[in-house]
């Protein structure tokens, strides 16, 4: 059972601009390829840094006096550090940098944290020197959530049921409406149902997980010390 991977779902002809790159031609880059921001490359292709709509949209604000003044020390420096940026005129004073990336064969699932702990709403796919090689975004990382419900099920009952917890999968039923999972059925131990369930959601595309499982035996109750010495006496008296 394994997650999918950012090559699977990023956009490998990704657009890019050379740190020499003036402001106008950045704006014109986005609007004709229709992307909310570039990856920003060197001379032979490794990933610098990352302009954005928002680091442009900065300039004019800056530019336009309605910018928030400073009220710290703390607020001061950035204050200057954001006037500085603003009025760059090339993608190398312009860019957030060092850019934040990923790899390719690194899960979308880990893809996502990275986005959501960096606050980013794209990452620069690199290679293992940082040469660029494609792009992901938000976006695509939620077409994950369009997979189809048989393969979802398909990978439950043969990842899931058989590979991962050596269960017969015709004991449990299994239905997926929407990326919605629904479990049935009976297993040998109690302690298998949470073991399921929580793998049932680690499968990609699955949005939640429901069930009605029963078991045949409770494991979660130790047994008492006079079941298991009697159990004891009894294994010896049958070796006699």
């Amino acid at each position: 059972m394994a997650h999918q991977t950012v090559r699977a779902v990023m956009t490998a002809d990704v657009v890019s601009v050379g740190p020499d790159t003036e402001f106008k031609d950045i704006v014109r880059t986005i609007q004709e390829r229709r992307v909310s921001g570039v990856p920003v490359v060197d001379a032979q292709g490794r990933v610098l840094g990352v302009v954005t709509e928002a680091d442009l949209l900065r300039k004019e604000a800056t530019e336009g006096g309605t910018a928030d003044g400073p009220r710290t020390h703390i607020h001061y420096t950035a204050h200057r550090a954001a006037q500085a940026k603003a009025r760059g005129q090339r993608a190398a004073d312009l860019m957030t940098a060092p850019a934040v990336t990923v790899r390719a064969d690194q899960t979308v699932v880990e893809a996502a944290r990275l986005m959501e702990r960096r606050g980013v709403r794209r990452l620069p796919v690199v290679d293992a020197e940082g040469f660029l090689d494609g792009i992901v975004s938000r976006a695509d990382l939620l077409r994950v959530f369009l997979r189809p419900d048989a393969d979802i099920r398909a990978e439950i009952a043969d990842q899931v049921l058989t590979r991962a917890l050596w269960i017969n999968p015709a004991t449990v039923a299994v239905t997926v409406e929407d990326g919605r999972v629904h479990l049935s059925g009976v297993l040998e131990q109690k302690s298998l149902i949470p073991l399921v369930v929580r793998l049932c959601r680690a499968v990609d595309g699955v949005v939640g997980v429901t069930h009605t499982l029963r078991f045949d035996y409770d494991d979660s109750r130790p047994r008492s010390r006079r079941a298991h010495a009697s159990g004891i006496t009894d294994a010896w008296m049958a070796r006699l």
